[in-house]
């Protein structure tokens, strides 16, 4: 079996614990569906956030899943100048006999303009954009 990377980002409303952790669960939502993850089989999962969100570790928002056992780890992106606010990113190790071009990765919210390439790739829309 190997270690399959599978990538995310979404954005929150603000910076606030309950909107930190909404867009979170969310974005784990859509990418646990997505790629029919077995929580079990997650090696381990890195969250980082925009530096203008600070209320909550979004890594919170998986051990609310039930994610207890899987090594969670939080940090702040790098700071670019005028680059997407208020965003929050996720690394997933899976383990998994897929290859990694299985792999679905899920961009949300206003993150969707991160990686265009993939949103269109995977059929996604800007339907959840709203925020």
């Amino acid at each position: 079996m190997a270690v399959r990377g599978i990538r995310g980002a979404t954005t929150a409303r603000e910076n606030s614990v309950e909107a930190i952790l909404e867009a979170t669960e969310e974005l784990l939502r859509v990418l646990v569906e997505q790629n029919q993850i077995d929580p079990a089989e997650i090696a381990s999962a890195f969250f980082t956030t925009t530096r203008d969100l600070n209320a909550e570790y979004p890594a919170y928002a998986a051990r609310r899943l039930g994610w207890l056992t899987v090594p969670l780890i939080c940090g702040h992106e790098m700071d670019v100048p005028d680059r997407l606010p208020l965003c929050v990113r996720v690394m997933l190790h899976y383990n998994t006999d897929l290859p990694q071009s299985a792999m679905r990765h899920a961009y949300l919210r206003g993150a969707v303009v991160l990686r265009r390439d993939l949103v269109d790739r995977f059929g996604q829309s800007d339907d959840k954009a709203g925020d």
